[in-house]
């Protein structure tokens, strides 16, 4: 989550909730810092048992969610185009996230899920940080900000602002494993000064088990993308992103925001253009989303 008083100062008079100016301005000049030279990560794999009142379930889920889509050049038959979830491209810069399989113990990606959530929770060490990789990208649904994160070192200096500008904790988890990705999907609650703020969260990997694209939806009535008869977004037409980004399918899970796969992606899915310009540019594109939303976008997600 990147709650509205913990964002930069904007083009326009700041929103009567923009209430840290110390960490506005810490945000600032972390926007005009960025560079395109990131740091190898040296976290090790998160130990669920340092998170608060978590779930950490291994769901035995099967992968009838999303398959691989193939085609046989030597028949003449129509060929069905790939699901909004299924593998393609595998194997080229293009290859999409379901054409990646587990590489490690499923509580693996279960504890890195919690180490994500522990970063943005007060009452959780400090040292409990998920292994991003260098390209990470956190994309949260409106009525958010859609591109709210990208990069590992934004991520990590970004969380540690709100845990000390706009304090959270994150008493509820329910996270899980899937053997399709996201190989990690949960059910949370953070709270707030203002109350609580449900969320249902996905976790996209690469093959060293580094996250490579969180995206997050309100859990809210008319804001939830689950359903009770889907609720672990398991249906083959799930709306996500990360499933149509490309080149989170190569084994290291890094995207090419201006690359050909991306544009050509792009060319047919409004999603994917959207994300990529805003990837091209982060902060820019940050900015301007910030500047034209409502006064209580972050609230209408949470409920308040």
């Amino acid at each position: 989550m990147f709650p509205a008083s913990a964002l930069p100062p904007t083009s326009r008079p700041a929103h009567p909730w923009l209430r840290a100016p110390a960490l506005l301005a810490a945000m600032a000049t972390l926007a005009a810092c960025t560079s395109d030279d990131t740091a190898p990560s040296e976290n090790p794999p998160a130990d669920a048992s340092a998170s608060p009142d978590t779930d950490p379930t291994v769901d035995g889920s099967t992968a009838s969610d999303g398959s691989t889509t193939d085609t046989d050049p030597g028949t003449d038959a129509p060929v069905e185009p790939a699901g909004p979830n299924d593998c393609t491209g595998a194997g080229t810069d293009a290859a999409t996230a379901r054409c990646l399989t587990p590489t490690l113990p499923p509580e693996y990606y279960v504890a890195e899920a919690l180490a994500y959530f522990d970063t943005l929770d007060i009452d959780a060490s400090r040292d409990s940080i998920p292994d991003y990789s260098d390209l990470v990208a956190r994309w949260e649904w409106p009525p958010w900000l859609k591109l709210t994160g990208y990069e590992r070192d934004n991520m990590i200096e970004s969380a540690q602002g709100l845990r000390q500008f706009d304090p959270s904790t994150v008493p509820v988890r329910d996270c899980r494993f899937f053997d399709v990705q996201p190989f990690a999907r949960c059910y949370i609650t953070f709270e707030y000064e203002n109350g609580p703020c449900p969320i249902y969260e996905e976790f996209v990997f690469n093959d060293a088990g580094q996250t490579t694209f969180i995206e997050a939806w309100s859990d809210l009535d008319g804001l939830r993308p689950t359903t009770e008869e889907d609720r672990w977004a398991e249906s083959p037409d799930f709306p996500r992103l990360s499933t149509r980004v490309p080149g989170l399918g190569r084994p290291d899970g890094l995207i090419d925001p201006a690359g050909p796969a991306m544009a050509a992606a792009a060319a047919i899915d409004p999603d994917v253009a959207d994300f990529a310009a805003r990837a091209n540019d982060f902060w820019t594109t940050f900015f301007a989303e910030l500047d034209t939303a409502p006064e209580d976008f972050f609230a209408r997600g949470c409920g308040w």
